[in-house]
């Protein structure tokens, strides 16, 4: 299981004053408002924990202004690079909710314990999901849909997730 999650990606500097306008990859942007840390990833390959001092939404952005910065200069060199959480800060789910991290490498088994792939995205359509599974032999990626009548069981522990396979969904 993954231990962090991306929740956004610096996108500009805002202002002069050391903002920065974040493009929220996170389902809900409004997590930012309570978010204390965050880790950026550097171009360079480094890991910097910051500390959010305030976050507002302009847009499609979230304006983040960090405590560890103060002026536009020390901000424009994170232009492209990612926030992450660890887990642990990670927006709590409900039963039968999964982090789309955790389903990634999963394999795909049918209900007779034939293994007919993995899955390698998970797409999310609005309606419903749909888990990209790329077959187990080597054939054209097939794609799943999340639903009640074709997902069966996902067992994180067993890192797998047993489907019923409907007619024409391969």
């Amino acid at each position: 299981m993954t231990e962090t999650f991306q929740v956004g990606v610096i996108a500009s500097t805002h202002g002069l004053s050391g903002e920065v306008n974040v493009f929220p990859t996170t389902e809900d942007p409004n997590r930012f408002k309570k978010l204390k840390k965050v880790t950026l990833h550097t171009l360079r390959g480094e890991e910097i924990e910051l500390d959010v001092q305030s976050a507002r939404f302009f847009k499609k952005f979230v304006i983040v202004k960090f405590k560890q910065f103060n002026n536009i200069n020390e901000v424009e060199k994170f232009k492209g690079c990612e926030l992450t959480i660890e887990r642990k800060d990670a927006l709590k789910l409900n039963p039968g909710e999964y982090y789309c991290a955790d389903l990634i490498g999963l394999d795909i088994v049918d209900e007779d314990g034939n293994v007919l792939g993995s899955v390698t995205d998970v797409i999310q359509t609005g309606a419903n999901d749909v888990y990209e599974m790329k077959r187990a032999d080597g054939g054209e990626n097939v794609y799943i849909p999340a639903i009640k009548d074709c997902i069966k069981e996902i067992d994180l522990t067993k890192k797998r997730i047993i489907i019923h396979v409907m007619d024409g969904l391969m």
